[in-house]
């Protein structure tokens, strides 16, 4: 039964990534290539290269990515997996066959979508243990030849390179600018698809009053709260410090229950985008 419901995520896990790479290749054919918008990475490179000397984006991305995926199988191990093979050559193919459909001439527009889908694309294969090799594969790489330097140090250096390139070559300052809004939307929707929209909250309260919030958040809200044992560093008093995460209708109601209580209590309030555990699932639908 295990390896019958392995196999069937297993096959999900690739229609998932071939799902992400159909948005990447709709956001790069659509609106960031006919623009000349490069957004970082291989694909940015490649705009880049056909816009100077007229070779097609998906054979720039295969020529770059399957070396690099050889070398990083060789350096990094087998973990970096096939799905990252499965993703490259499925990119290529899609930027082939997707038929030629010029959408907007407005850069803006084209940067922003373009970047909106390309990020949907990569947060959904990212989502299924995939990627698209590109400037991930090849920051892990060289983080590997040279570890004084973080692998998000070489991600930004060689998209910054990029999109510099994209404005020298296309001898507008404006490529450039329209490349990292690009850029940066991708890179936002992204964690947006990996880390989820923040449904959740999470109260942080120090108060003197622990039971009576306890019992009154427990009862009207139906959320359970765990007790910290705190000390307060400037007068050496100890604290008691409740921990809460609630959904986001619950939020207001959340405040006024604890000043009602307690006006004197301090409150923080975080983002919790995921929380895992019995009596969590329904506050993520």
């Amino acid at each position: 039964m295990v390896k019958g419901q392995n196999w069937y995520k297993n096959i999900f896990s690739y229609i998932g990534i071939a799902v992400g790479v159909l948005l990447m290749a709709i956001g790069l054919n659509y609106f960031l290539e006919p623009n000349t918008i490069a957004p970082g990475g291989v694909t940015g490179f490649a705009i880049v290269l056909k816009k100077t000397i007229n070779i097609p984006v998906y054979i720039t991305n295969l020529i770059i990515n399957i070396p690099l995926f050889i070398l990083g199988v060789k350096t990094l191990g087998k973990n970096s997996g096939w799905k990252t093979l499965y993703a490259t050559l499925l990119l290529s193919f899609f930027l082939k066959t997707l038929p030629p459909l010029f959408l907007t001439h407005d850069l803006l527009l084209s940067s922003i979508f373009g970047g909106v889908l390309t990020g949907i694309g990569l947060g959904i294969v990212f989502k299924f243990g995939g990627t698209t090799g590109g400037t991930d594969l090849a920051g892990a790489i060289l983080n590997k030849y040279f570890p004084k330097f973080g692998l998000s140090t070489f991600m930004m250096m060689i998209d910054l390179c990029v999109v510099v390139f994209a404005g020298v070559v296309d001898k507008k300052i404006e490529t450039s600018l329209y490349s990292i809004i690009a850029l940066f939307v991708t890179i936002k929707v992204v964690d947006l698809i990996l880390e989820g929209i923040g449904y959740l909250k999470g109260f942080i309260i120090i108060t003197n009053k622990p039971e009576e919030i306890s019992e009154k958040l427990m009862k009207d809200l139906d959320r359970g709260v765990t007790l910290f044992k705190g000390k307060g560093m400037y007068t050496k008093e100890e604290k008691d410090i409740l921990l809460c995460v609630v959904n986001r209708s619950q939020f207001t109601e959340t405040k006024e229950i604890v000043s009602e209580i307690d006006k004197s209590a301090f409150i923080m309030v975080t983002e919790m985008y995921e929380v895992l555990g019995e009596g969590f699932d329904e506050i993520k639908k």
